[in-house]
Parts: C-alpha cells; structure tokens; sequence
C-alpha cells in the first residue's frame, strides 16, 4: 500500500497524456510537440570516444565522479559563471539532474525549524520537486508562476508562517514549461529572502545554454556577486539539453562544501554512480563549447520560425529560453485533445506540469508545445496548431487573459 505522504500525488504526467490521447485516431498523420527530447545531433566524436573507454564498464564506478569529471565540471562554472568551485569538495556528478533534484532534499532539508518543514515549489513545476518534498517529510508549497508574478514564483510576499519553516526553495531558470528568465534582480532579493529566513535555494539551471542572445545569469554567480553564503545555493546541470545527449543520463550537482558533504553522505549509501566510460565522455562534453553554440543556434532559429507563424497571435508569448512554447489557448486539456483528434499534432496540457491549488491550477489553460523536432516537421507542426486555433476561435477568444 501507498504510504499516506504520497497518497495526493497526481498521476504522472505521461500516463495522464496517453490516458486522454490513446483512444483516439489523430486527424493527420502525427506530429509530436510533448516531451522535452533534443533531436539535434550530439557531438560526433562521442561514440568512438565512448567505445575507446570500454574497459570502464568492468569497474565500478566512482561514486562522487572520477577527477577528470570533476574537473571538466569545474572549469566550465568558472568559464560560464566566473565562479570559482574546488573540484574535490564543491562538485559531483549525478545519473541525470533528476536524481540530485530528489536526493538532495532528503539530504538538506533539516526539521529544526517548528512545525513541519515547508519546500517551496514553483507552479507549474518539474514533478520531482514535490515527490522529494514529500520523501522528506516536507509540505510541499506550491507558488503560482503565472502572467502576473512574471511566470516566476514570488515567494518575497508568502505569508510569514510559511517562510518561518522553509527548509527549500526550487527555482528553475530558464524556468519550465514557460522559458522565463530569471534575473540579476530576481535572484538578488531571493537570496536577501533566503538568508532572512535561514533556507537553501535549489536551482535547477538544465536548460541554462539554450537562451537567445543574453546568457542567463545562473545561482552561483549571483551568489558569488552578492556575497551570499556558499552553503544558500545548490544548483543543479545536465548535458540533456545542453549537449542533446539525454540518453547519457549525466549531470552534476554543486555548492558549498558543507551542503555536499551531505549530499555525498546519502550518495555513498544508496546513490548510482554514472557508468566510469560515461564520465569519461562527459568530461569532454563539457570541455566543448562549439557543438553547444551550433545546438543554441538552431533553437534561435526555431525562436524565429515559431515568432513568424504566431504573429498577432493573442495566445502567444515568445520564450526568452529554453525550447517549448507555453501557449493560452483556454480550456488546454480539451485543446490538446481537439488538436490530436482534428490536426494530428500531440501537445502536452499545462494542467498535466501544475498542481490545483484552492481550486485553481495555473497552468489549466495552457499546452506547452517543444521545439525539438527537425525544423521543417516543427513548421508542420505549429502551422497546423495556429490553423486549428484560429478556425476554432480557440485562441482568440480565451487568450486575452
């Protein structure tokens, strides 16, 4: 049986897709916008690289990550953020940022504060966010993202009681589904809000290297800027989007030494170490910077077709970042179901990545559709979806806020 804390979760987000979808003969012939899955080529060097290191796969790994990984991760945070971490006490490689997402909360969040602990959840939201809150004996608290906080959470006005027993908040920037940015002033009084009230910050930053034209600013170096305490941020990085490599399962985890201590504590005892061949070939990966500008640059190109096909859209808000589109389209559970059935194209309701909360759930007229598929299928895809939007009035009518 289900233990009593978990009870409330929702179902998944994919099995509630198929559940509405899967009955049902799409119109066209299929096009998938739902999951975040790059398709763009990742380096062409990995394979052979990957096959060089064989002799890895019959050793165990190294639990926190083999110092060249390390190293690499290090180096790259000083080149991107500017921000110096020691390899040795500050860093450590992670089977996919999801396992450090959920990890990491049951190693940081203390119950000394009164009454339960409180994690601070953005919504809509990544769902490991809450099912880590809750594996910790935490109250998950879900704070709106929507038009009127800047689709970022405003945790600056929650009421004092809450704020009195956060052990955590979850930030996601470039945030998704709604590819916001957050920045220099957003994380600035974060980090005032954080050291008021005695709470890490967990930045998840996995989509940091797709963005338009200005890099986004990232937890470490704002930190670092505003003479934080190392131990205030705990971010979080992966090579999914970055290097399109999300079959690799590989990421990292890094912040103040006495935060990692923890979180290599539980690691040591129940964690999964990448594959010692697949360290080696991320190491690389992050050495590489040119695949990365090439992979961003074929994004800003989809920025611009999805910019051009939605002129005048009132749904429509073109991302800073990321890869998805988060658009108003009214009822977006029906939308996505009237799309698959009339047009052939999958899109993901917003409802399915936010939680209701006293009887509304702000992603509940919204799809988010990804922009990861090859460009001329993409095109396909969003010209069919404004088409059917503007034959049904759908967007028109309900996308005016």
């Amino acid at each position: 049986m289900t233990p009593e804390r978990f009870q409330t979760l929702p179902d998944a987000t994919w099995p509630r897709l198929r559940a509405l979808l899967d009955a049902h003969q799409p119109g066209d012939t299929p096009v998938n916008m739902t999951i975040g899955e790059p398709k763009h080529p990742f380096p062409d060097w990995l394979p052979d690289m990957l096959a060089s290191h064989a002799e890895g796969w019959g050793k165990y790994p190294d639990n926190y990550g083999l110092p060249e990984l390390r190293g690499a991760i290090s180096n790259w945070i000083g080149q991107r953020y500017g921000v110096s971490l020691d390899p040795e006490t500050q860093v450590m490689a992670l089977n996919g940022t999801r396992e450090g997402l959920f990890s990491a909360a049951l190693a940081l969040s203390p119950d000394h504060k009164g009454g339960r602990p409180a994690v601070l959840l953005p919504n809509p939201f990544y769902p490991v966010y809450g099912v880590a809150a809750l594996a910790a004996g935490a109250e998950p608290f879900y704070v709106p993202a929507t038009e009127e906080t800047g689709h970022l959470p405003d945790y600056e006005n929650l009421p004092e009681d809450v704020l009195a027993r956060t052990t955590i908040a979850y930030v996601c920037s470039p945030a998704n589904p709604q590819g916001t940015v957050a920045d220099e002033s957003y994380w600035r009084r974060l980090l005032a809000l954080a050291e008021r009230y005695d709470f890490r910050i967990f930045s998840d930053e996995c989509y940091s290297e797709i963005y338009r034209t200005t890099p986004p600013p990232g937890a470490l170096e704002m930190a670092d800027k505003y003479g934080a305490d190392p131990e205030r941020v705990v971010v979080f990085h992966s090579l999914s989007k970055r290097s399109n490599l999300p079959g690799l399962r590989s990421g990292f985890v890094a912040g103040g030494p006495k935060s990692m201590i923890e979180i290599k504590r539980l690691r040591a005892l129940a964690g999964a170490p990448l594959p010692n061949p697949v360290q080696h070939v991320s190491a690389a990966v992050w050495a590489d910077e040119a695949h990365v500008v090439a992979n961003r640059q074929q994004y800003s190109d989809k920025f611009r077709q999805a910019d051009h096909i939605f002129a005048g859209f009132e749904g429509y808000q073109s991302p800073d970042a990321g890869f998805f589109l988060w658009l108003k389209v009214g009822d977006g559970e029906q939308v996505a179901l009237d799309l698959w059935t009339a047009t052939g194209v999958r899109t993901l309701p917003g409802a399915y990545l936010s939680r209701s909360v006293n009887g509304t759930n702000p992603g509940a007229n919204y799809i988010r559709v990804a922009l990861v598929a090859p460009m001329n299928e993409m095109v396909e895809g969003l010209t069919r979806l404004r088409t059917h939007l503007e034959k049904t009035n759908t967007g028109q009518t309900n996308g005016r806020g």
